[in-house]
């Protein structure tokens, strides 16, 4: 979908979803690469959620990743990242779905995303490297569903992330939060999970 396509389709999007949208563009963000300054910077500038209009666990997780923002140094969030989830050889933490979904039929699930993806109208980008199950193109993926496809059943955006983020993230995140080498990454774990709670409490709902 090209850019103007998409920005009409932003606004046929309800704003909480468009804030559903906008976390996981940010989640997509952060975990594809180690933040530079400007988005430490929007990051470290950005509004509180409203606790009154949302979970309290959430809100504080969100403070606490913003202050983290604030006092982090880009540099030092781009060394830690390509430590933790590039590594030499082989990364610390895998920032992979299917090394926590199942170490036997990992290539049976990624073929399978591959193939909704295709149906999505989705693929990897001709300068991307890396597998489809990359937790970023996960949430992406979720991101577009949301904001791309207003129109799409809420039960797709289900079904995808039950198939692919539900039962990957908890693993995922713990990894990270027991990393003796994360130090602003526990905060994106904490968001992270305390968001994708949030999510499977509203799907459980439809």
């Amino acid at each position: 979908m090209n850019a103007a396509a998409e920005t009409l389709a932003r606004t046929a999007v309800a704003p909480e979803d468009q804030a559903r949208a906008d976390f996981y563009a940010l989640l997509a963000r952060l975990l594809y690469a180690g933040p530079d300054a400007a988005l430490l910077g929007s990051l470290a500038g950005a509004d509180e959620i409203d606790v009154d209009g949302g979970p309290a666990a959430l809100a504080s997780a969100w403070r606490e990743l913003v202050a983290a923002a604030a006092a982090m140094d880009p540099e030092a969030a781009q060394l830690e990242y390509d430590t933790v989830f590039v590594g030499t050889g082989k990364a610390e933490v895998s920032p992979y779905a299917t090394h926590y979904l199942t170490r036997t039929g990992a290539e049976l699930i990624l073929a399978r995303l591959r193939g909704e993806l295709a149906g999505l109208g989705l693929a990897r980008s001709a300068g991307a490297h890396e597998p489809e199950d990359h937790f970023a193109a996960l949430c992406d993926v979720m991101r577009h569903l949301i904001v791309a496809r207003p129109d799409a059943a809420p039960q797709e955006e289900k079904r995808f992330f039950e198939a692919y983020i539900q039962p990957a993230y908890a693993p995922f995140c713990d990894a990270i939060l027991a990393s003796q080498n994360t130090n602003f990454y526990k905060p994106v774990a904490r968001f992270a999970k305390a968001f994708f709670a949030v999510e499977i409490e509203s799907f459980g709902m439809l």
